[in-house]
């Protein structure tokens, strides 16, 4: 399961976290609505494809020591640069890194590997970076919500916040704006009409204490171009850096199939967690009133291997490197995928830092 992201309450981040995100927030949401386009996705009839979708590459953040020192940030540098290696072998790489780390990333990354100076205050490509839509005359835009540093939890996290619309600069994309505060990782997507959350992410105050669930997810369906969104109550636990993502309990996998984090363990608090995540999953249909199909995925100790990334003719799973955890969910993993090479890369660092290889990657779709 996830491990609490470097221990951050023992430092007592929370409170002044806070009060940085409400100054600071206001000041990052008003230069973004600043520069972005008018209307929404769903209006201009662009989408999110799924992550199966074909990919023109993928984008990455080379973590910086700012939240790492004393954590093992050689040990996470080595594994971000696995990982980045890994998925150069099938698709493009665009790797984001502060200024100050370039000559130890590219000893790291290969050669092939695209390198892009910006500041950066962590490694959560999937959280910080951009997430993209097309539509059907082959364009791409950038829809766009407001990163909070997970709830303003770790502070600075301006540069995080601000490195959407810097890549979106570089990369000449027009950007979208919604009035949310959102990761990546609180949502998984079958690019056919269809979103999964959790309540417990998105309706958190330290996210959105103003907005109703109803509010919500109106801007979800007008930012992602979905016509329904289904919410999970909870994500596993202990998880107190997302609150709650749903990358680390569930993911579609196909259109119709949704692969789930469970245990047969009555002890683990997460048992009833994902019970009911189950129970709600099988009680709902699609966008297209076709129910769901569940595909179960044993609930490790050290990694949650269902944060997973699909890229162009591989998944690459966050392993424990222990084959006690490692063997029954690699397994199942290959069997659903059976059209793609499932590598498993270590993902143990990376859990410790309160994720797995799918938070510190996010697509770019092939138009």
């Amino acid at each position: 399961m996830p491990l609490p992201r470097r221990k951050l309450f023992k430092f007592g981040f929370y409170s002044l976290g806070m009060l940085i995100n409400n100054i600071l927030g206001a000041n990052l949401k008003s230069q973004a609505q600043a520069n972005s386009l008018p209307r929404t996705p769903k209006q201009d009839g662009f989408y999110f494809p799924a992550e199966w979708h074909p990919h023109e590459y993928t984008i990455m953040q080379f973590v910086p020591r700012q939240n790492w020192a004393g954590y093992g940030i050689k040990q996470a540098r080595q594994d971000w640069a696995t990982v980045a290696n890994t998925v150069s072998e099938f698709e493009p790489v665009l790797m984001v890194v502060d200024p100050q780390d370039r000559v130890i990333a590219k000893k790291l990354l290969s050669s092939s590997i695209e390198l892009v100076e910006l500041p950066l205050n962590d490694g959560w490509a999937r959280d910080s970076a951009p997430l993209f839509v097309i539509n059907d005359r082959g364009e791409r835009r950038v829809t766009g919500f407001t990163f909070n540093g997970w709830g303003a939890k770790f502070p600075p996290y301006d540069d995080d916040a601000q490195l959407r619309a810097r890549l979106c600069e570089y990369l000449q994309v027009p950007c979208y704006e919604a009035d949310l505060v959102l990761e990546g990782g609180a949502v998984t997507l079958d690019g056919e009409g269809t979103l999964i959350t959790t309540e417990e992410c998105l309706l958190n105050p330290n996210r959105n204490r103003d907005k109703s669930k109803e509010q919500v997810e109106q801007i979800l369906q007008e930012s992602f171009n979905v016509s329904k969104v289904i919410w999970l109550s909870k994500g596993t636990i202990p998880d107190p850096i997302t609150d709650g993502h749903v990358d680390g309990i569930c993911v579609f996998i196909a259109p119709e199939k949704v692969m789930l984090h469970t245990t047969d363990d009555l002890s683990d608090p997460n048992y009833q967690i994902c019970q009911d995540a189950k129970a709600k999953l099988l009680s709902e249909s699609d966008s297209k009133e076709r129910k769901l199909e569940i595909i179960e995925l044993p609930l490790a100790y050290d990694v949650a291997h269902i944060n997973f990334y699909i890229a162009n003719g591989c998944v690459i799973v966050p392993i424990a490197n222990d084959p006690t955890q490692d063997d029954a969910p690699l397994s199942i993993i290959r069997n659903a995928f059976s059209d793609r090479k499932v590598i498993g890369v270590s993902g143990e660092i990376l859990a410790k830092g309160g994720g797995g290889v799918h938070c510190i990657t996010q697509q770019v779709p092939m138009i």
